[in-house]
């Protein structure tokens, strides 16, 4: 699911940027560039395939690593009308190209690839990991402690989700233990 989201998100990026370069609106395509790559590639699907890439699953580190370098090509390409020199030099040092960026085809791909149970599915993870964070922030609970997650109430989904994304939740939201409780503790 954590690579087909990116894909969507990718696909959304797109648009965007088509959008905002077609009204003449570059300020508009770079706040979307700059959102999606520290926002979403950086801040969440990076650290959200490094457990992926270090587990012992070779297919899913395969697809992981693939798509980690699409996704990344992709964010070079779509920068590219805004700040070519830089992305230009990126291009190069990535990885051995054909071509330089300049004579790279434009992307087609947009919304269309957005997989509406991979988005949710991250989605739900992502905004459990960001609620955990809050909740450790407002109670002053300092970085390196490691807590339990106590579950009260949750559905067959979530259950689902908490046992299948429990790797990336244990490791970003630094919680080690997975609790059941009727009530909370005080």
């Amino acid at each position: 699911p954590l690579n087909k989201w990116i894909v969507g998100e990718t696909g959304r990026l797109r648009e965007a940027v088509d959008a905002a370069l077609d009204a003449y609106r570059y300020n508009d395509a770079a706040g979307a560039l700059y959102a999606h790559v520290w926002g979403v590639f950086c801040d969440w699907y990076v650290e959200l395939a490094k457990p992926l890439l270090m587990g012992e699953d070779g297919a899913a580190k395969d697809e992981t690593r693939a798509t980690l370098a699409w996704a990344l090509d992709q964010c070079l390409i779509l920068a590219h009308p805004v700040m070519p020199f830089v992305t230009e030099e990126l291009w190069g040092q990535i990885a051995t190209r054909d071509k330089p960026l300049i004579h790279t085809a434009w992307p087609t791909y947009g919304a269309d690839a957005v997989d509406a149970e991979a988005e949710a599915a991250t989605r739900w993870t992502i905004g459990l990991i960001e609620q955990i964070r809050s909740v450790r922030s407002e109670m002053n609970v300092p970085a390196s402690a490691k807590l339990p997650l106590i579950v009260l109430q949750a559905d067959a989904a979530a259950e689902a989700r908490l046992s299948g994304d429990w790797p990336l939740i244990e490791r970003l939201a630094r919680v080690e233990v997975l609790e059941r409780a009727e009530a909370a503790p005080k």
